[in-house]
């Protein structure tokens, strides 16, 4: 598994008024199998960001026509393309949280396929609590509830 972070070189699909980045690769084995790939990156040097989706097993972003717009991007050229995991990763998250979800699978699987603003609410909550018990009593809360399904406290 990749670090959640994808270069490549790819054309877009023009479809009507939206386009399509088809990924040269397959999310889960690359990433991690997820039941959400929520991305940010660039296109062309263009800032994008959005939830891939699989039809027929081609795994692809939708690019809607206000940022082929604003983008101002040659359908016809080959374009640079990086996009990455968005949002809090369980690589990048305090060792103790970490250690908690890793010791819950279903609650880790649930975090990680929260869109990133249930991920970063959960996130600031513990990393708000003012003393070590707090943190620690947040966390196990944290987990409990994700593995219940909840996307909030």
């Amino acid at each position: 598994m990749g670090d959640g972070v994808s270069d490549f070189r790819t054309m877009l699909v023009h479809e009507k008024q939206r386009a399509r980045l088809v990924l040269p690769f397959d999310p889960n084995v690359e990433w991690g199998v997820r039941e959400r790939h929520d991305v940010t990156g660039t296109i062309g040097g263009v800032k994008v960001r959005g939830k891939l989706q699989c039809v027929g097993g081609v795994w692809f972003l939708v690019l809607g026509p206000a940022w082929l717009r604003d983008a101002a991007i040659d359908l016809t050229q080959e374009l640079e393309a990086m996009l990455a995991l968005e949002g809090p990763q369980r690589g990048t998250l305090a060792g103790d949280v970490q250690a908690a979800l890793d010791a819950e699978p279903r609650a880790l699987v649930f975090f990680e396929s929260l869109p990133t603003f249930y991920r970063k609410n959960y996130v600031r909550w513990i990393e708000e609590a003012k003393q070590p018990e707090t943190r620690a009593v947040r966390i196990t809360q944290m987990v409990l509830l994700l593995r219940d399904g909840r996307r909030e406290k």
